[in-house]
């Protein structure tokens, strides 16, 4: 059974959770120190690791790469989650801990690197860098040739210039 712990139960957490049943993960918890139907604390990280993946579904950028360094130690696999009505070029590199959410485009030699958030309906043109743990926020488009910072956050709507 294809399993996924999520770290954090809020409105990102909830897109990562619909996103991983659209990929056919089976069996879904979350830890969370807030929601009533979490399985545990984030602090107990360490105690659920008969969980194959997990993955952090939190929107602050620099808790989010805390996490996801912890998860690593700690011996889970971080994948990245692609949405299937997500538009992904066969040369783009999505990488672990990243998610791509629906109807966003990442094109033709673009990077999105460990735990960056690319949200519905952003487009990352071609030749673009996105950073470490950045968040391509709702609707924003890096044109071509574009570096989004690590950390940093595109705020929704926004465009980011390219060459």
């Amino acid at each position: 059974m294809k399993s996924l712990l999520i770290i954090g139960a809020g409105g990102h957490g909830q897109v990562v959770f619909e996103i991983a049943q659209s990929l056919g993960y089976e069996r879904i918890d979350f830890l969370d120190d807030n929601y009533d139907g979490a399985i545990g604390k984030i602090d107990d990280i360490e105690k659920f690791l008969e969980y194959e993946n997990a993955f952090c579904g939190i929107g602050n950028n620099h808790f989010r790469g805390q996490i996801i360094e912890r998860l690593l130690r700690a011996g889970y696999r971080v994948p990245c989650l692609i949405h299937p009505t997500a538009y992904i070029s066969p040369s783009a590199e999505i990488r672990d801990g990243s998610v791509i959410e629906p109807m966003a485009i990442v094109n033709a030699r673009s990077t999105v690197k460990d735990g960056a958030i690319v949200s519905v309906g952003a487009i990352v043109d071609h030749d673009v860098v996105i950073g470490k743990c950045s968040h391509v926020n709702a609707g924003a488009i890096v044109k071509a040739g574009g570096f989004v910072e690590d950390y940093v956050v595109l705020d929704a709507g926004k465009v980011k210039m390219g060459y």
